[in-house]
């Protein structure tokens, strides 16, 4: 049986402000997704990899691909006009010996090898698993801009990705929040309305998401300190 890792690429950028969609944009020389990209190539629970794109960069991607030596089988695929859409096509073609799918942004690319296998182990053993980190501000529910109440931090954690399922668990979760019109904001969440409990391993504050310009300076140190580890 083997662990399937979807990529979702196929963002457009809008808060980077930038006319290169986020996941496309250079950090030392090399576009962010591919840095992504090396970690679950390194990482030995991951078997194959699938990145889901916009059809107007799959060729961009190609020629990326073709200068980046990676031993694992990687597949692009056509995504759809959002990141549920273009997750459920991925699962759709995803290998029938698929056991575990490991979903993981395209602009996170400090995860480290050892919490993909803890996600993945996690979903072994329970059938769902992501990451998170505790909430160091105080959390306020709001309407209209008038404060409802305030959350208990302690209640809270900031969602991160790797997110790990089964297979057939993710896959029947895709299908029921397309039947019945949900759009989640994550994967946990359509896995989460079918009643099935998602366990929470302690992520990593290095496992940033680049999705604004000020993201980039402490990306760029984070990629010094890893180059110096290795």
């Amino acid at each position: 049986m083997s662990v399937l890792a979807i990529i979702p690429a196929a963002g457009t950028g809008v808060r980077m402000g930038a006319g290169t969609p986020k996941q496309f944009l250079s950090l030392e020389g090399v576009p962010i997704f591919i840095h992504t990209l090396r970690k679950f190539a390194r990482c030995a629970v991951i078997d194959s990899i699938d990145l889901g794109l916009r059809p107007d960069d799959m060729e961009r991607v190609r020629q990326d691909l073709a200068r980046e030596p990676i031993d694992k089988p990687v597949t692009v695929i056509a995504g759809g006009a959002t990141r549920q859409e273009t997750v459920e096509r991925a699962l759709a073609a995803a290998p029938p010996d698929t056991d575990i799918v490991v979903v993981h942004d395209a602009v996170r690319p400090f995860v480290g090898l050892e919490l993909i296998d803890r996600v993945v182990e996690a979903a072994r053993s329970g059938g769902a698993a992501i990451l998170g980190i505790p909430s160091i501000d105080t959390v306020k529910q709001v309407e209209r801009q008038m404060i409802l109440g305030t959350i208990p931090r302690e209640r809270i954690v900031l969602a991160q990705t790797p997110q790990a399922f089964r297979y057939p668990l993710l896959r029947d979760a895709f299908a029921n929040a397309r039947q019945e019109g949900f759009m989640g904001t994550d994967e946990s969440s359509l896995v989460e309305r079918l009643g099935v409990t998602v366990t929470v391993l302690m992520g990593s504050d290095r496992n940033i998401k680049i999705t604004k310009p000020s993201d980039l300076p402490l990306a760029r140190l984070y990629l010094a300190q890893e180059a110096e580890q290795n």
